[in-house]
């Protein structure tokens, strides 16, 4: 497996990030979209993420995307030390084989060396990325109830982390 950072989309690319995000929405993931989630939703999604302040890696296995994740810069003056963990995905057929690790430390390796000294995220409670995030050293900050709305229409709190490094 390697971690690749995309600059630009290209059309297999995009396809495969489609195909990732579509799947783990439909799996019950809560990252901002509801199943059930169309193709050409997902495509209009990934063509606005890269920019100047969006940073994009992807775990690919056998040139198959297996999850992605993104650090978004935040832009505001007075945060130019701060950072958002964003939309960390892995195939479900790939999950608890150290793919989310590998990304978040290829994010963190990269939030460090753009100057950031604090990451900032969001999870569903009660997801297994809390656990996750909670055994990367991130350090719960608060909860908001009934954050998002999940795909049966209940309202599901968020846990807010942060992680100094």
């Amino acid at each position: 497996m390697k971690i690749v950072e995309l600059h630009t989309l290209e059309p297999a690319a995009l396809e495969q990030l489609s195909e990732l995000l579509v799947r783990v929405v439909e799996g019950g993931a809560s990252i901002g979209f509801l199943p059930p989630l169309e193709v050409e939703e997902a495509d209009a999604y990934w063509k606005q993420v890269v920019g100047p302040e969006v940073k994009l890696w992807i775990a690919v296995h056998s040139d198959q995307i297996i999850g992605t994740v993104q650090l978004h810069l935040a832009g505001k003056k007075n945060a130019s030390h701060r950072a958002e963990v964003a939309k960390l995905m892995v195939h479900p057929d790939s999950r608890r084989s150290g793919v989310a690790r590998l990304l978040m430390k290829t994010l963190e390796e990269t939030a460090q060396k753009e100057g950031r000294s604090l990451l900032v995220l969001d999870t569903r409670e009660g997801d297994p990325s809390n656990d996750l995030y909670k055994s990367l050293g991130y350090i719960e900050a608060g909860r908001i109830p009934e954050f998002a709305q999940s795909a049966g229409g209940a309202l599901d709190a968020t846990v807010f982390y942060y992680k100094r490094i």
